[in-house]
């Protein structure tokens, strides 16, 4: 079955045929973070969806190049070195560090490429003169460079290819230098800003005077320079639309770097808004949440990242405490019949995961490679499904949902099912160890596309644990306190134990094998 997005730029559903004449290579751009605070999870469900179509498109057996920029020079970051009288590299840097801190913690692979826009000024000014020269940018006064939408229209190109916009109704014409701005306004924008007292420190030299970039360019000099003047695929959030993905559409367009017949970008995806308790994210109404606040109240990344997985990426979708309470649930239900399905093919599970990413069969040749990236979090050293091929039917299913736009939420119903009859097949004793083996390889190819990391495994005093959730350290020093007591034949302080661990959602299983905690 062929994979299909629906493409911005046309509104419709479309099947993806990459534009490599051999059908193996796949440009992607997916604009990445602008580094003056710490980013929220509006941010991080944009990241996490272009995470999500890279593993997928990788799964179906294209090479995938993933760039991502950082945006580490605009209007916001001045003001807040100005405010924090501290330099650029020094603001941004802090933040450029967290957020890829987060980014791990919420189990994304690393983009091949994040270049930052201060590093490509020269290439930036380049592209500003071939605007210029081709006539659709102009000079102001100030020394400040211009777009001219009139100019470009006139030359017969289309401004408002994402999005439909009425000529008659808006205000063309308008300049502004601001990097965002409305929809009412059809506006020549800044290319270049010429240098104002309060940029600081913060500028560049350039032909038309001191100066520093405006933040569409910097997207368009960055991405075809390193993608090509065309390429695949271009990711964001619904927000991006406009201004910002048309301004970049009409400047790398405006310049005529591209073959005759060839666009920009073939495929432009964009990831619906996100809610929190049913509200656009504020402040004030104290339901804006970074990672960070999330990982403070007690739940881990990969909680956060199901969370953020269980919806198709263009609906809009409300994240809610409640959802993670229930993502927690789902994913225990998960790993139990993991770690049951471990116990049937006889394997003891360690913690460590392989050295480098596992071998995957791709699905559009008979090569074997690479999943790229990080190693895959999902497997194991011990785990029979690096040598075990896996039961096709999770697999097949899985793919056939994701191919449709990436229906995630159809994927977790195979998913789910699929969890749902190899706990009843188990509970009849109808599972064999190589069978057992094939469903974790199963798992494991899914797994290459949902980035679940495992449950952590904590090895006991009296067995090891069966990863049926991650044990905090807290958690597995009252159990190890308990096994102290039981040894010790002190029955009335493991019970004591026992109802402790109950109180904060803990419960003990007592096996063969061990003492096995799991979340109620």
């Amino acid at each position: 079955m062929p994979l299909k997005f629906f493409n911005t730029l046309s509104r419709s559903v479309q099947e993806f045929v990459p534009l490599d004449p051999a059908g193996k290579s796949v440009g992607l751009y997916c604009c990445g973070p602008t580094v003056h605070d710490f980013a929220h999870i509006g941010n991080f469900r944009t990241f996490v969806f272009a995470d999500l179509a890279r593993r997928y498109i990788e799964f179906k057996g294209w090479s995938v190049r993933h760039v991502m920029n950082v945006t580490d020079v605009e209007d916001k970051i001045i003001k807040r070195v100005r405010d924090n009288k501290t330099t650029l590299a020094e603001y941004t840097g802090r933040f450029e560090k967290a957020f890829f801190e987060d980014f791990q913690a919420l189990g994304c692979l690393l983009p091949h490429q994040t270049p930052h826009a201060t590093a490509f000024i020269e290439q930036i000014v380049a592209l500003i003169e071939k605007l210029v020269a081709r006539g659709v940018a102009y000079a102001a006064p100030d020394g400040s460079v211009y777009f001219s939408i009139a100019q470009y229209r006139s030359a017969g190109c289309c401004y408002g290819q994402l999005l439909n916009l009425n000529f008659e109704e808006l205000r063309p014409g308008e300049r502004v230098s601001n990097d965002e701005y409305a929809k009412e306004s059809i506006a020549d924008f800044a290319l270049w800003k010429a240098r104002v007292r309060e940029d600081g420190d913060v500028f560049w030299p350039s032909p038309w005077g001191q100066g520093r970039p405006g933040w569409h360019i910097e997207c368009s000099a960055m991405s075809t320079q390193i993608l090509g003047p065309s390429f695949d695929i271009h990711m964001g959030g619904e927000d991006l639309i406009f201004p910002h993905h048309e301004d970049e559409i009409a400047q790398s367009e405006g310049a005529g770097l591209q073959e005759s017949g060839h666009r920009f970008v073939k495929y432009w995806l964009h990831g619906a808004h996100l809610l929190v308790e049913g509200k656009k994210m504020s402040k004030s109404l104290g339901n804006f949440f970074t990672l960070r606040d999330l990982l403070a109240k007690g739940y881990n990344g990969r909680e956060i990242r199901y969370l953020l997985l269980t919806a198709h990426y263009r609906e809009s979708f409300n994240f809610t405490l409640e959802g993670l309470q229930g993502a927690r649930t789902a994913l225990a239900r998960l790993d139990e019949c993991l770690a049951r399905l471990r116990e049937v093919a006889g394997t003891t599970v360690g913690g460590d995961t392989l050295k480098s990413p596992p071998m995957i069969h791709g699905a559009r040749g008979s090569e074997n490679r690479q999943t790229g990236g990080l190693p895959h979090e999902g497997m194991t050293s011990q785990c029979p499904c690096a040598v075990a091929g896996p039961e096709p039917g999770l697999v097949e299913r899985f793919a056939e949902s994701m191919d449709e736009d990436l229906n995630i939420s159809k994927a977790w119903g195979e998913v789910f099912e699929w969890v749902r009859e190899t706990n009843r097949l188990m509970a009849s004793n109808a599972v064999t160890p190589p069978q057992a083996a094939a469903r974790l390889a199963a798992w494991e190819r899914v797994n290459s596309v949902l980035g679940i990391q495992p449950a952590r495994l904590t090895t006991l005093a009296t067995g090891t644990a069966d990863g049926t959730a991650a044990i905090p350290s807290e958690i597995a020093s009252l159990l190890d306190q308990r096994q102290a007591a039981r040894k010790a034949k002190d029955f009335k302080q493991a019970d004591a134990m026992r109802d402790e661990l109950k109180k904060l959602g803990w419960t003990i299983e007592d096996t063969p094998k061990g003492a096995r905690l799991k979340r109620i």
